[in-house]
C-alpha cells in the first residue's frame, strides 16, 4: 500500500468502496505544520465518471486498484463513443467521448503508444505516450529568419489543440507535442 505522496497521475485507487482514477494532483506544504505535505487529488469514478476532489496527508495509506493496460490504436468514432482496437488480440474497446475529452486533443488514427486502461475487464480510460506527432492545420504564415528569435505564435492542430510554436513553423508542418505540458517540442 503506497502513501499518498507516492501516488502518480493516471493511477487508480480504491477509495470509500469505489475505484477512482487520479486525473490531477496538487501538492501543497502548509506553513507552520511540521513536515506534512498535503496532496489534493481530483478523482473520477471509473464507472460513473463522477468527479470528487479529495485531500490526503503525505502519510495516508491508499490502496491501488487492479489495473490492466492494453496497447491499442484509435479505430473510429461512432457518435459520442470512440472505439479503440487492442494491438495484440484485436479486441475493440469503446470509451465515451466525455470521459476522454482531454486525451482526444492528442489522438488521431496514426497515434502510436496508446494504452487502454481496464478495470475488471471494462475500459475506463486512455493512457497517452509522453509525446505525440500532430499536423498543423492553421497558423500564421512563417517568418523568414524567425528561427533566430524566441517569439511564438498560436497554431491549431488537426485535433483541435492549440499550442504555441516558433515563428518559422508553418501550416502543414508535422510537430512533436509534449502531452503533459501541451507544449511544442520540435518538428516531427
Amino acid at each position: 500500500m503506497p502513501k499518498a505522496g507516492e501516488i502518480k497521475k493516471n493511477s487508480a485507487i480504491e477509495y470509500e468502496g469505489g475505484v477512482y482514477f487520479v486525473k490531477d494532483i496538487e501538492r501543497s506544504v502548509p506553513q507552520g505544520r511540521a513536515g506534512g505535505s498535503l496532496y489534493r487529488m481530483r478523482l473520477y469514478d471509473v464507472v460513473t465518471g463522477h468527479k470528487i476532489d479529495q485531500t490526503f496527508k503525505d502519510s495516508d495509506m491508499l490502496n491501488l486498484a487492479d489495473l490492466v493496460r492494453r496497447p491499442a490504436t484509435f479505430s473510429y468514432s461512432d457518435g459520442e463513443e470512440y472505439v479503440f482496437m487492442d494491438s495484440e488480440d484485436y479486441t475493440q474497446y469503446s470509451l465515451n467521448g466525455e470521459a476522454i475529452a482531454d486525451e482526444l486533443l492528442f489522438i488521431n488514427e496514426e497515434t502510436q503508444g496508446l494504452m487502454v486502461i481496464l478495470v475488471s475487464d471494462a475500459p475506463v480510460a486512455l493512457d497517452l505516450p509522453p509525446t505525440v506527432d500532430l499536423l498543423i492545420e492553421e497558423t500564421d504564415p512563417s517568418v523568414k529568419g524567425g528561427s533566430a528569435t524566441a517569439r511564438t505564435k498560436p497554431a491549431r492542430l488537426t485535433t483541435g489543440l492549440v499550442v504555441q510554436v516558433p515563428e518559422h513553423i508553418s501550416t502543414g508542418d508535422r510537430i512533436k507535442v509534449n502531452v503533459e505540458e501541451r507544449r511544442f517540442l520540435g518538428r516531427a
